[in-house]
Parts: C-alpha cells; structure tokens; sequence
C-alpha cells in the first residue's frame, strides 16, 4: 500500500512560516466553514455537558439524593462517571473517525447528546421513583461520556486538516470557543433557574434548560451538515481501502504510543476547568461560604466571555510563536491562578472574585484551552489522528472529571478548608505543562510531512 502526498511539499520548507511550497488548504474556505461547524458542535455538546454540572452542584442533591448521607458527594460522582466512559468511547468513535470519516461520527455525537440531556430532563426524582431516578441519570450521563469523547477530537481534527498551514492555531481555537460558549449559555439559561423557589426548582424547574437542548442541536446540526471531508483525510482512507490495514488502536500504539502517554497528561490541565466550574461552584454556594447562586453563575459567564475573545487571539499567537511557549505559560499561570480564585472567595468581596475568575479562566487557562487541538492533533498523522486525541485526552480527562469529587473529599470536615483543593488542582497543571514541554514543535510543519514520517515509520507497504 502505498500513499501519494502530491509533489511540492518539503519538509519545513517554504517561506520560513510554516507555508510549504504547494499548500493543498491555501484557501482557507473550507477552514472557516470547519471552524464555524466545530463552533457550533462544541456550543451543543458542551452547553449540554454544563447545565449537567451546574445541575450537579446545585440541583440533583435535592432531587436525587435527598436523605443519603453525603447528597453534594453522590451528585458529584454522577458528573465525573462520564468519564469512565469517555475512554471506552474514545476507542469506539476514535475507530469508525479514522476509517468511515470525521463528518459522520461527528454527526452521531452530536445528536446523541442532544437527545440524551433532552431525556435527563424527563427523568422522575428519587420521591417519585426511588432508585430508578438515579440509576437511570447514571446511564444516561455514561451516554453523554461516549457523546463527549468524540465530539472535539473529531472537531480538531477536521478543522486541523482544512486549515492553512500557518493559521492552523487559530482555527482550530475555534473548538474550544465553542465550549466557552456552551458555558455561557448553559450558565445564563440556569440563572433564571437558580433564583427560582426551591420548590419550582426541584421540582420541574431545573428541567428546562435540559429540554431547551433540543433547540441548540437544530441548529448545530444545520451547520454540521454542510461540512466536507478533508483531502488528506480521503487520500488515506482510499489508500487504505486498497489493502488490509491495523486497526487504529493497534496502529495508534504501535506507531505513537509515546504521543497518546503526552496527551493523557497534558490533558490533566483540564482539572482546573472542572474544579472552577463544578466544585467551586458549589464550594462558594454553601452555607459557609454564602456566595449566592445567581452571583457566582455570573462569575462563571463573565470569565468565559473574556475567554471567546482572549482564546482566538492566543490562537493565532501560537501560530507565531509556537504551540509549546502558550500551552506551558498557561499550565504554569493555572496553577497560580487557582489558589487566587479560592482566596478571594474566601473574601467574600465579589468584585474581586470576578477578577479573580477572569484572570484565571479567561487569561491564563485559556492559553492552554486554546491552542490544546491544534497541539495535541499536531502529534500525529492523519491515519490515528482521530483516535490518538479521543484515546489521549479521555483517559487524562478521567481525572478532571473526578477531580470535583476528589476536591470535595479533599475538603474534609472543614468548610472552608479549599487549600489542599489548590494544591491538587496546581500539580495537575503543572504535570499537564511538564508534559507539553517533552513534545516536538510541529506548528510549522506541514501535515503531509507528518504523514510521510509516520508511513516511514510503521512501514505501511503492502
């Protein structure tokens, strides 16, 4: 089996910026429409996974938990036990991505977790039907998990490969854009939500927004349709198709199994997203504390609308710089940034946990939240691109997905006991920025030189 990567295309070469002598994506329409569909897929996806966490730290305490011995702990453990099944999904999604196409699993992501938060607002609280209540949100949060694996790996890596050579950071920003958005809008449809009477919502007001799901995936998918399969992406499925090949899986790690070990890692930076989001949430709404709801949602907004602007931009900054000085930057100002957050919580003084909230989200974690598709989709070829992301970043994202719980068990009997929560969130990041300092600069390497070192290297003859 051999593969032909056109002619023109040299290494490093070209004008110095990452623009090789014959760029199959000098046209950057298809880049923009792959930005726009990733945009939009992400704002579903992930509006759906935060009104999930915000129901989580807030909600289903009361309406699922009531009368167990640790409500706020059970709840949090149903947000994190997606991500057990993240990894299972990534192998599954990670495969038909690399073989049938980004486009098609994509699209059955996308209306699997629509139509699974759609039905999470349908399900009867445990007074109503004991343990069916719970045991049903457990299964439907797994399907969200298998939804999620797949959804920004496949966006990375179809908007990577329409990209112009030396603008691919700044378009595949757009992913992780999408994700802030969702956060913004899941945060403002809870707002109205939250100030409701605690009757209203346990009872049918926390159902809302999760039926309101239905309404942003009509959108996503219109968008979503429109989009085409990369040529680098069909010349390999076609060369492939000419002769048996591995599996993805077993191609993935045999070939790069040192990228997948570097993406778990660095993909632990995604503890701070989890812990602000989720735990701080419901850390600074406790009695204790006396943050109000309806205050520290707005904090959560603010910060991520700082983030829609600040991310694009770091975008394009690691089209100039590279991808490695933004991300480790990030990872280290995380891990300042966390104990910041906490500390001006502890003040009570709300404009200076809003700052503290921008700085953190919107500055120093958007570095790393940015620049992390093009980054990690950047460490491999075209044939395992797919499955070398969903692989990578759902195993190291298991831990982000239990660091809530973790950090509520960390807590201890203290209430305002949040400096060993710091601190744990401060290794993770600093571990996800060691790690990205052991990769290779690929920001100024063409795609189709990724390609022809891996056929090299796996000696993919037939």
């Amino acid at each position: 089996m051999t593969i032909d990567y056109g002619t023109g295309v040299s290494g490093r070469g070209g004008d110095g910026n990452g623009r090789s002598a014959v760029d199959p994506n000098a046209d950057p329409t298809n880049a923009k429409k792959a930005a726009k569909a990733a945009f939009f897929g992400s704002l579903l996806e992930y509006y759906d996974f935060y009104i999930f966490a915000s129901a989580a730290a807030l909600v289903f305490p009361h309406v699922f938990f009531e009368g167990s011995k640790n409500p706020l702990l059970l709840s949090l453990a149903t947000f994190g036990i997606s991500y057990v099944a993240r990894p299972v999904g990534a192998v599954f999604v990670g495969h038909f991505g690399d073989r049938a196409g980004r486009k098609k699993v994509m699209m059955f992501c996308l209306v699997l977790m629509g139509v699974v938060t759609f039905l999470i607002g349908c399900l009867p609280s445990s007074e109503t039907a004991g343990m069916v209540g719970p045991a049903l949100l457990v299964l439907l949060r797994i399907c969200q998990g298998i939804s999620a694996a797949g959804e920004q790996s496949g966006a990375g890596s179809l908007t990577l490969e329409h990209s112009p050579a030396h603008r691919r950071g700044f378009f595949c920003s757009w992913t992780l854009t999408g994700t802030q958005a969702g956060f913004i809008v899941a945060s403002l449809a809870f707002i109205p939500v939250a100030a409701m009477p605690d009757e209203t919502l346990y009872s049918w007001g926390w159902r809302v927004p999760f039926w309101c799901s239905l309404l942003v995936l009509v959108v996503a998918y219109i968008v979503r349709r429109k989009l085409e399969e990369p040529e680098i992406f069909i010349a390999n499925k076609e060369a492939l198709d000419e002769a048996p090949a591995p599996l993805p899986v077993v191609d993935l790690f045999r070939t790069h199994w040192r990228d997948v070990l570097r993406v778990v890692f660095c993909a632990f930076i995604a503890v701070v997203s989890t812990v602000f989001s989720v735990f701080g949430l419901a850390y600074a709404t406790t009695p204790e504390i006396g943050m109000s709801r309806t205050t520290m949602l707005w904090v959560a907004i603010a910060a991520n609308c700082v983030a829609l602007i600040s991310q694009p931009l770091l975008g394009i900054l690691s089209d100039r710089i590279g991808r490695k000085p933004v991300f480790i930057g990030g990872a280290i100002g995380s891990a300042a940034g966390i104990f910041l957050y906490f500390a001006a919580i502890g003040t009570g003084n709300v404009t200076l946990i809003f700052l503290a909230g921008i700085l953190l989200m919107g500055g120093v974690y958007a570095g790393t939240n940015a620049i992390w598709p093009a980054f990690y989709a950047e460490m491999f070829s075209s044939r395992v691109r797919y499955s070398g992301m969903a692989i990578g970043t759902q195993l190291g994202f298991a831990l982000a997905g239990f660091a809530p719980t973790i950090a509520q068990a960390l807590r201890g009997a203290d209430p305002k006991n949040w400096v060993p929560v710091a601190v744990f969130t401060a290794v993770c990041a600093l571990v996800a920025g060691a790690s990205a300092a052991t990769a290779k600069e690929n920001s100024r390497t063409p795609l189709l030189e990724l390609d022809k070192e891996d056929v090299a290297l796996a000696k993919l003859k037939v």
